[in-house]
């Protein structure tokens, strides 16, 4: 009878084809069991499983009273994702606090046109400039029109 298949630990196959193959199976196999989980758990959270390998379940969650509900109720919700193929060895959930995902603004300042006195000497002075890139970003900022 074969082993169980462990996605979370890398096989001689795996070294065959390379980590990226290995990588892309875990987050696949990752992906999968977050699916899985995400409507049994407490709600409202977006729990990501980080791994689960000897009977462990390792999640994250944004939210601390969340958290807290899920390692009081532990047992329970054992109980519940134990009936699924996927974690029929399941024991035990450990919960890691993940840095809530801020939305990136786009910060948009409204800078004053460089006088022309100002782009000549910043043209000047790039020809002046050994670093390459240097002199092309100061003959770009000098280029900018009022």
């Amino acid at each position: 009878m074969p082993e169980p298949k462990n996605f979370f630990q890398q096989t001689r196959e795996h070294i065959k084809t390379g980590n990226l193959s290995f990588l892309k199976t875990q987050v696949q196999h990752w992906q999968k069991l977050t699916k899985l989980i995400q409507p049994i758990l407490p709600q409202p959270e977006q729990w990501q499983v980080v791994c689960y390998q000897y009977g462990i379940l390792i999640l994250t969650g944004e939210n601390q009273a969340m958290i807290s509900q899920l390692g009081y109720l532990q047992k329970q919700y054992i109980s519940q994702l134990s009936k699924f193929d996927e974690f029929k060895d399941l024991q035990k959930i450990q919960v890691r606090l993940r840095n809530k995902s801020e939305k990136v603004q786009k910060v948009t300042t409204q800078t004053n046109p460089l006088s022309e006195q100002t782009q000549e000497m910043l043209s000047s002075a790039a020809t002046f400039v050994s670093d390459p890139k240097l002199s092309q970003a100061m003959l770009r900022l000098a280029s900018k029109k009022k």
